[in-house]
C-alpha cells in the first residue's frame, strides 16, 4: 500500500469523525457479512445490502489495494497521486455481473425516486444536491465558492445506437427547441431585450414527399436524435430548483432571485453538443425564476476541436490507453467479450443489429443506451418476427438488466479497475478542465481575483463526469447517469475560530449528493480536504506548467 506522509489533518467537525467512525464500522461490518455470505453461499443478504448502501448506491466494500507510490509536496505535506484500486464488489465481479439477476437494486424505469429510497443510483435521473438529504458541515465553516458539473438529463438515444428496425417511431410534439441569432445593437442594449429584431424561431422536423425518408433504417418519428425528452427537460428544471434552495435558502452563497446582481455572481457553461444547452436553459429557469428567463444568460463554451469539457482536445496518449484498456491485450476485457458472447446472440436476434457489425458488439454501449433510453421512457422493450414467421424473439428485462451490469463492470475497468493506465488517460484527457478547476478554487480564496463569481456550473457528459471520477479515484464507480452530478463546496474557517496549518480553507466533494469516498489515502472520505492537498494532488497529475497537459498527451 502507498503511504502519502501528511501532516496530522485536525478533523474540521465532529460530524467529520462521526463519519470517519462510521465507515469504518461499516467496513468492517460489510467484510465480516461478505465472508458469511460467501460461506451460506448467499452472496449478498438483505442484512448486507443495508449496510453497504452507506458506501454509496447500495454497494460495499471488500479490499483496495494500490500500486506504486508518487508524491508531491504542499504546505500541509505530501500528497501521495498514485493509482489505487477500487473497491471489489458486484460492480466489477466479472462473474457476479455475467451470472447475476437485477442491477443491483438500481432504478432504470422512471424519474422519480421515493424520498426513502433517494440516494439510490437512478439511470433516468440520478441523485443529487437537494436540501431534505442535504448534511451541513459544521456553523464554523462558511461556504464562500460551488463549482458543479453533472451530465445532461435524459434524453432520446443516439442514431447510431438505434436498431436496424424500429417499429414504434419517436416524437417530440410536446417540445419546441428554439434556433435563432440577432446582433448585439450598437447602443449596448442587451440582445435579449424587448427592443431586438429578432422573432425566436424553433424548428420543426419535416419530411414530406421525401423519397428517402420511406425505408429510412433506425429511429423514426420528428425528434432529434438525441434530444432532451419532455421528461428530462423537468428533470433539469428540478434540478436547478433544487440547487437554488440549497446554495441560496440554506447557505446564502447565491443572490436572490429579485437581486439583478445574480448574473455577475454566477457562470454556467455548456459542450458544443447542442443537448447540454437544452439542458442548461430549464435549469437556469428552475434556478432563476420565469422573470429571469425572459432576459436570457450568455452561456460559455470552448471552441469545439478543444473544448475541455466535452473533452474534444486532441490527446493521443489517453486515446492509446484507453484503447489499450479495450482491447484483447487486457485479460480481463477479453474474459468480458468471451461472457458476453451469449448475450450479443439473443439480443442480435431481437433487435436485428447484425452480428458483424463491430459498433454494437465491441462493448454494451450502443444496446445500453438505445434499451436505458426506452425504459427510462416507458417505451416498450424490442421484439421482431423471426424468419418472417409469427414467432416473435424480444429483448426480455432479464436481457436488458444483464446489459447494464455489463455496462457498470466496463465503465468500471476502463476508468478505475483496468490499473494506473485509468488515472493517466482520465488525467491526461480531463486535465485541462481539471486545472481550470484548480484555478478557480484558487482564485475563490482571493476576492480580488475571484471578480465575486461565487458559482460555477457546468452541463457535460457520461465521458466528463467518469473521467473526474477516475481522476478522483472514486471507491465504487458507476456508470454516471442522467443528470450525475459532482460537487466541489469550497468553506472557509470562520473569523474567531483557531485556524490549523492548512490555510483554513476545505473542500468537500459530493457525488450524487453524498461525500464522495476516494480510494486514494490523501483524499480519502472528501468530507472536507484540506485545499492545499486537493490542488497538490491535482498538481501531481496534471502539471503545473502552462503546457504540462499538452505535454504529457504527446508523450513529453
Amino acid at each position: 500500500m502507498a503511504v502519502a506522509t501528511l501532516s496530522p489533518r485536525t478533523l474540521p467537525s465532529q460530524a467529520c469523525c462521526r463519519e470517519n467512525l462510521a465507515t469504518k464500522l461499516v467496513i468492517l461490518g460489510g467484510v465480516a457479512l461478505l465472508l458469511l455470505s460467501v460461506i451460506s453461499g448467499t452472496m449478498w443478504s438483505s442484512m448486507s445490502r443495508r449496510l453497504a448502501s452507506q458506501l454509496g448506491f447500495g454497494l460495499g466494500m471488500v479490499v483496495t489495494t494500490a500500486v506504486g507510490q508518487n508524491l508531491s509536496s504542499t504546505a500541509n505535506g505530501t500528497v501521495d497521486f498514485g493509482w489505487y484500486a477500487p473497491s471489489q464488489t458486484q460492480i466489477n465481479n466479472l462473474t457476479a455481473v455475467a451470472d447475476g439477476k437485477g442491477v443491483y437494486g438500481f432504478i432504470y424505469n422512471t424519474s422519480d425516486t421515493l424520498d426513502d429510497r433517494y440516494g439510490t443510483y437512478n439511470w433516468c435521473n440520478m441523485p443529487h444536491v437537494r436540501r431534505r438529504e442535504y448534511v451541513t458541515v459544521g456553523e464554523e465553516y462558511e461556504l464562500i465558492y460551488v463549482e458543479l458539473i453533472h451530465r445532461h438529463h435524459k434524453r432520446t438515444p443516439y442514431a447510431s445506437n438505434a436498431f436496424p428496425v424500429e417499429p414504434q417511431p419517436w416524437d417530440c410534439d410536446d417540445q419546441v427547441m428554439f434556433h435563432y441569432s440577432t446582433p448585439v445593437p450598437i447602443n449596448g442594449t442587451r440582445p435579449w431585450d424587448a427592443n431586438s429584431t429578432a422573432m425566436p424561431v424553433y424548428w420543426r422536423l419535416l419530411s414530406i414527399l421525401n423519397p428517402f425518408a420511406d425505408g429510412k433504417p433506425g429511429l423514426q418519428g420528428n425528434c432529434q436524435f438525441p434530444q432532451i425528452t419532455s421528461g428530462g427537460l423537468a428533470d433539469s428544471l428540478q434540478h436547478g430548483a433544487d440547487l437554488y434552495e440549497v446554495y441560496h435558502d440554506l447557505h446564502g452563497l447565491l443572490p436572490g432571485r429579485d437581486n439583478a446582481s445574480w448574473r455577475n455572481r454566477v457562470v454556467y457553461r455548456v459542450t458544443n453538443n447542442m443537448i447540454t444547452s437544452q439542458v442548461v436553459g430549464m435549469v437556469l429557469g428552475g434556478t432563476w425564476g420565469a422573470k429571469a428567463a425572459d432576459l436570457g444568460l450568455g452561456v460559455a463554451v470552448e471552441p469545439e476541436d478543444i473544448d475541455s469539457l466535452e473533452p474534444k482536445y486532441p490527446c493521443p496518449i489517453a486515446s492509446s490507453l484507453f484503447s489499450k484498456i479495450q482491447s484483447s491485450s487486457n485479460e480481463a476485457w477479453k474474459k468480458h467479450l468471451d461472457a458476453l458472447k451469449p448475450l450479443f446472440e439473443t439480443l442480435d436476434e431481437a433487435s436485428g443489429v447484425s452480428p458483424a457489425d463491430a459498433t454494437f458488439h465491441k462493448d454494451v454501449d450502443h444496446y445500453y443506451d438505445n434499451l436505458s433510453a426506452k425504459l427510462c421512457h416507458q417505451r416498450p422493450l424490442p421484439c421482431r418476427p423471426v424468419d418472417k414467421s409469427k414467432f416473435m424473439k424480444c429483448v426480455s428485462q432479464d436481457d436488458a438488466d444483464a446489459v447494464f451490469r455489463f455496462g457498470h463492470w466496463e465503465y468500471d475497468q476502463i476508468y478505475r479497475s483496468a490499473g494506473p493506465d485509468t488515472l493517466n488517460a482520465s488525467s491526461a484527457s480531463f486535465g485541462v478542465w481539471v486545472r481550470q478547476l484548480g484555478m478557480n478554487l484558487r482564485d475563490a480564496t482571493d476576492p480580488e481575483k475571484s471578480m465575486g463569481t461565487v458559482y460555477r456550473h457546468h452541463v457535460a457528459h457520461d465521458g466528463s463526469v467518469s473521467r473526474l471520477l477516475s481522476i478522483l479515484q472514486a471507491d465504487v464507480m458507476v456508470w454516471p447517469g442522467m443528470g450525475s452530478e459532482v460537487v466541489f463546496e469550497l468553506y472557509r474557517v470562520r473569523d474567531g475560530v483557531n485556524r490549523t496549518g492548512d490555510g483554513g480553507f476545505y473542500v468537500r466533494v459530493l457525488f450524487g449528493g453524498k461525500v464522495l469516498r476516494s480510494s486514494n489515502p490523501s483524499l480519502g472520505v472528501m468530507w472536507l480536504v484540506p485545499l492545499d492537498v486537493l490542488l497538490g494532488y491535482f498538481d501531481g497529475l496534471t502539471g503545473t506548467d502552462p503546457d504540462s497537459v499538452v505535454k504529457k498527451c504527446n508523450g513529453i
